[in-house]
């Protein structure tokens, strides 16, 4: 029998937080990961979707990540936090942080929280978009495990660590940066290799330095820095604050989810929260950047350009999209993701869409 490809977004959020409790997650951080899981496939980050799910179990089963540890605050001060994750899922980890710095940024005008022992804690647009909702703006900085090199190095040294940024508009759609510090991330490298196809020249080299489209032997090398030295400073400067700072690993010391079975990932983030209000009042400020952005989207457009973006459009559109029309998973992902169900007793087929109810799925 085939598997289907195409599924409701909620339904599929429901089997995977119900996957989740079945392997023994308390049904709070359940519904947290698989949120997150499902908000990263919605705006079209697959890479950071619920093909992440099958790792994440995995580590569950060999004790690589504690799902039910407590998240702890180890200093506290008006506006500067040290958050513990004990080991949890990264984005329980980070949904706790966000919350601390959501209450201390309304309290103080800013925050600044750093969490240490955390995990792979999913995509950044989904705590920018949670900070928006509040109208706060929010910077999210993570480390992450050795993947690339520093500029004129072969081997991975420092992670792919990302940034995020979000911004709240008034009418105009929410301003939200989320990149990897590499030209790519390793994420999609990983998509492309259970694809079967190649990836373009300058995302990675091979494991001896040479440029390579062969996703398989991007994997075994490394993906290259965003704008060569650039990138590789600005993904320095995040291990700094989000490590070092932190007492979280860096550098080499973040361990590998996918084949570092001895060890948790140890992974450091930041979060800096700032209260809009404490500058202007926010009706006053979503205005102002409502005018920003329109008067981006007019500028003369280049030949064969309809529309100029700011960061964040495209996925805010996608995700309207997706909820409207289903996510589409590449048939290895649904077959992975069928076992997984089979597994723990939750039938995939549930959340599969008819092709004929398109347009009428939840919103």
């Amino acid at each position: 029998m085939s598997i289907p490809t195409k599924y409701d977004w909620k339904k599929l959020e429901d089997f995977c937080s119900t996957v989740l409790e079945n392997a023994g997650v308390s049904k709070e951080n359940a519904r947290i990961v698989a949120t997150s899981l499902i908000e990263a496939d919605l705006r079209g980050v697959d890479s950071h979707g619920v093909v992440r799910t099958a790792i994440y179990l995995e580590r569950i089963e060999r004790g690589m990540i504690n799902p039910n540890a407590t998240v702890t605050i180890t200093s506290d001060s008006d506006s500067a936090v040290l958050v513990d994750g004990n080991n949890n899922f990264g984005s329980v980890v980070g949904t706790k942080a966000l919350e601390i710095a959501l209450e201390k940024a309304k309290r103080s005008g800013v925050a600044l929280i750093g969490v240490k022992h955390s995990n792979h804690f999913g995509t950044g647009a989904y705590y920018a978009k949670k900070a928006i909702e509040k109208d706060i703006i929010l910077l999210v900085l993570s480390n992450a495990s050795q993947t690339m090199p520093p500029t004129g190095g072969v081997r991975p040294f420092i992670g792919t660590n990302p940034l995020a940024v979000g911004v709240p508009s008034g009418e105009q759609s929410p301003f939200i940066l989320d990149m990897a510090t590499s030209v790519v991330a390793r994420g999609k490298i990983i998509v492309e290799a259970q694809k079967g196809n190649s990836i373009p020249i300058g995302w990675a080299i091979d494991k001896n330095g040479n440029p390579t489209t062969d996703a398989e032997a991007a994997l075994d090398g490394s993906v290259l820095p965003l704008g060569g030295p650039k990138g590789y400073g600005i993904s320095m400067f995040i291990d700094i604050l989000a490590g070092v700072l932190t007492g979280a690993g860096f550098g080499k010391y973040v361990n590998n989810m996918y084949n570092n079975w001895e060890e948790p990932q140890n992974v450091g983030h930041i979060f800096l929260a700032i209260d809009i209000n404490r500058f202007m009042p926010i009706e006053f400020f979503k205005a102002r950047m409502d005018q920003y952005i329109t008067e981006i989207k007019e500028e003369p457009k280049a030949p064969g350009v309809d529309e100029i973006y700011i960061p964040g459009e495209i996925e805010t559109r996608r995700s309207e999209e997706r909820k409207e029309k289903g996510i589409d998973l590449p048939l290895k992902v649904a077959q992975e993701l069928d076992e997984i169900g089979k597994r723990y007793g939750v039938s995939l087929s549930e959340a599969a869409l008819d092709i004929n109810s398109i347009g009428e799925v939840q919103k």
